[in-house]
Formats: structure tokens, sequence, C-alpha cells
């Protein structure tokens, strides 16, 4: 498909929406963006000039009109109505990454799961880097992955963060490395079931040949069983068990087990990332790069270098002894729980946000055991006070305001305890993203030094 000429449509103004028609107009198509949600933003004077059609507010079937594809956006569910009637009508549906990938002729890494993706996939990049090839990181991280494709050539390779949203609506997407790091509950208000979620996650693989690479997380039986499902050679990672064949740990040192060999990589004493959760993500990420070429010695370097990505487990300051986390990236329940997990205790949270209605049990337990005072706000506030009174979580505070939430975090916390931004929901219903409320959050802990 060479997009030269046809008539499309693009459902979702947002990053990859405008990226992804910028693309296809620069390729020759017609181009229609649409938006059902977006007010008019300065930067739609320039998509007007290069020719692009804007239709925003209200969408109905007249859309369709003449149109020969539409691309969706991660925001624009494959359920939406609109999205239903083009496939009545015998329209072509495909993601943004679909578009991508049939724009790419450098070979794919996707990477997705329920949490640690963004850190695992910097990772993988940086590791190829160090190993000296031409890379590129995109997706659901940094630019859309139709804009990053652009400037690639067959020699270098791509590395991408996939989300279920963008695996939605892909035809022929192919990574030569697929990785799927774990599967919790997430989502399930546009999934409608773990099941439908997992099926989501598992279509990164299903286009995948015998020649290409799925790995695998073998401590997560939900993953581990993708094996059996896979047409490429699964390979495994593991913090648990002594695997014969893939990245494991062997008396504190990650290793990577291959065709009857093992490389030491590094020791997790001297990584920069702290917690299991980066063990796991390092271990993922070693076997992902050593597949993809990179040799033990770079990977080494770079986890013995890497401090981790912003807006998860990212430190912010110290003040009067008390340190400041922020973990806005944490938009569920179970990515939280990794967060507690990281600190011994003493922890005042900041929780709360668009609620996904996810399961709160095993949250609220390890607040109970780890959280001094827990303060809660936003839409989910009410839900997440009545599973934390039942739990026994004590010291709950309730505010109705972003920036109080901070000042009386400043005011409660005392040494050793730490103060940690780790919401366990969506940011909408106070912020554009989960960037957007971690970067309020650090500017508002540095007002307070």
């Amino acid at each position: 498909m060479t997009f030269a000429g046809m008539n499309i449509a693009v459902l979702g103004a947002g990053v990859s929406g405008i990226s992804v028609a910028q693309v296809l107009r620069r390729l020759g198509a017609y181009v229609t963006l649409s938006d059902a949600k977006a007010a008019e933003k300065p930067e739609f004077a320039a998509l007007r000039a290069a020719g692009i059609r804007l239709e925003l507010g209200r969408q109905d079937e007249s859309l369709l009109t003449g149109v020969d594809l539409l691309v969706l956006s991660p925001g624009v569910s494959i359920y939406d109505p609109l999205v239903e009637a083009a496939q009545v009508r015998g329209i072509p549906v495909m993601s943004e990454i679909e578009v991508a990938y049939r724009l790419c002729s450098a070979p794919i890494i996707a990477i997705t799961g329920t949490n640690g993706k963004t850190t695992t996939t910097t990772l993988v990049g940086e590791m190829l880097k160090a190993a000296g090839r031409e890379t590129v990181v995109g997706g659901n991280i940094g630019l859309a992955l139709s804009q990053e494709v652009a400037g690639i050539s067959e020699h270098g390779i791509v590395v991408a963060e996939i989300s279920s949203f963008q695996l939605e609506g892909i035809v022929d997407f192919k990574p030569h490395i697929a990785a799927v790091l774990n599967i919790t509950p997430d989502h399930l208000d546009r999934h409608r079931s773990l099941e439908n979620y997992k099926a989501m996650k598992e279509r990164i693989f299903r286009n995948q040949r015998p020649d290409d690479y799925l790995v695998l997380n073998y401590d997560d039986p939900l993953v581990r069983d993708m094996a059996e499902k896979a047409p490429s050679q699964a390979v495994f990672f593991s913090r648990k068990a002594r695997l014969s064949t893939g990245a494991r740990l062997e008396n504190g040192t990650i290793v990577m087990c291959w065709e009857g060999k093992t490389e030491a990589i590094c020791p997790v004493k001297e990584m920069k990332l702290f917690g299991a959760h980066n063990v796991e993500n390092a271990l993922a990420a070693s076997c992902v790069a050593f597949l993809a070429g990179a040799d033990a010695g770079a990977i080494g370097a770079v986890l013995r270098t890497f401090t981790g990505v912003e807006h998860r487990i990212e430190p912010v300051a110290e003040i009067r002894g008390v340190r400041y986390y922020n973990d806005s990236k944490a938009t569920n329940p179970e990515s939280a729980i990794k967060a507690l997990e990281a600190f011994d205790g003493h922890i005042i949270l900041i929780a709360g946000g668009r609620d996904k209605k996810t399961d709160l049990t095993e949250f609220m337990e390890l607040a109970k055991q780890k959280v001094d005072h827990l303060i809660l706000l936003g839409e989910a506030q009410e839900r997440f006070y009545q599973a934390a009174a039942a739990h026994g979580v004590a010291n709950i505070h309730l505010v109705d305001k972003f920036e109080d939430a901070v000042t009386l975090a400043h005011r409660l916390a005392q040494p050793p305890q730490v103060v940690l931004l780790s919401p366990a929901c969506a940011s909408y219903d106070m912020f554009n993203n989960y960037e957007e409320r971690g970067r309020v959050f650090k500017e508002l802990v540095r007002q307070l030094k």
C-alpha cells in the first residue's frame, strides 16, 4: 500500500493522530483528521496549511463518504460506532502502528505488557545504541511510530513500546522480536474483560514466523502460556526459575543462556535501578537486546548506568530529610504495587484519579503494611477510600485539589518517611495525561524547597 492518492480519514487528534495525518499527507494522500472531543489548537493551523482537512466535534457516518481507509489513533476503540460503520461498509480499518509498519524498511522490536513497557523499551534502545546499532525508539513512548520510522534505514532497528489500544487495529504488523512482560487486569473499561485484554496483547505475535522471536515472562502464568500459541520461537526470562535458555539470575547476576553458553551481564547490586520489578525489566531488556545482536558488554554497561525513565519512581527532591518520588506513570493498581514494593515502608502515598474499576484488594493489603498516610483525590477517591478503610489502612486523608495533596504530604512527612505519587489511576479527571500530572507534581515539590 503506497497511500498516495488515497482518501484517508484519521480518527483522533492526539499525538499519534496528528503525526500519522502529517505522514500520510506528505506521502500524497488526501487526509481528513477528525476528533469528536478536541477543541481548536494552535497547531491545527499548520495542519490545514499542509492540506489536511480537520473535522472537530460531532461525528456521523457522513465522514466516511468516499473514504478509502480509516486510520485509528490509540484513543479510538475498535468498538467506536463510526469504526463499526466503516467495517460494515467494507472500508479497511487500521491503527497508526500498522501504517508505521507498512512504511518501515528496518526490523521492528515490539514490547508490550501491563507494566514495565516504557522502562524496558528505553533500556533496549540504549543497549542497542551502546552496541553501535542505528536505533530509533517510539510507539507509545516519545514520538508516534509512524513519524519515527521515516528516518531510519533498512540497516537500523526500531524499538517500539506497544499498548493494547494500538494492537486493536493491526492487520499485518509483524515485529522480528516481540516481548510480553506481564498481564494483569487493566483497561477493562475498554476491553470489557481480562480475556479480551489478554487476547489484544497476543496480537503482537500473531503474524510472526518461525525465524522471529517472542520473549516471554516465565514467572507470569498468563504470559508463559502464550508460548503454546506462538508461531515464532519463544524465549523466556525469569527472576525465579533456573532456565536453561533465556535470561535469568545466577548468584545475584543477570545472565543470558543461549546455545549451550552462559554469559554474565551484570550483577543486580551494580544496577542503578532498584526494585524487583526493575530486575524483571532488566532481564527482559537483556534478553531482547541479546537476540537483536547486542553483546553482553554493551548490555551490562547500560544496566550499570541507566537511572530510569521520567515519571516511573523518579527521584524528585529531598526536603528536610524526606525524599519525594514521582511515579505518575502508575496508572493502575498493579503498577502502584510495584512502586510500594520498591520501598521498605514509611510511605506517604498520594493516589487517586480516573478510576479504571480494577480490583483493589492486593493494593490495599500492601498499603496497610507500608503506608503511614494515604492521601486520596480525584474521581476514584470514594471507591479507594471505601477499599482502604475495609482493609484497615490507617490515616486516610481526602483532598479536593492536587496541590493540596502535595502540601498535606509535605506537612505530614518526617524522616525516614518518603512521599510517593503513585496514583494507581489514569490522569484524565484532572490532567491531559500522566506526563502532565508528573510534571505538575515535580514543580509543586520544587516550590516546597
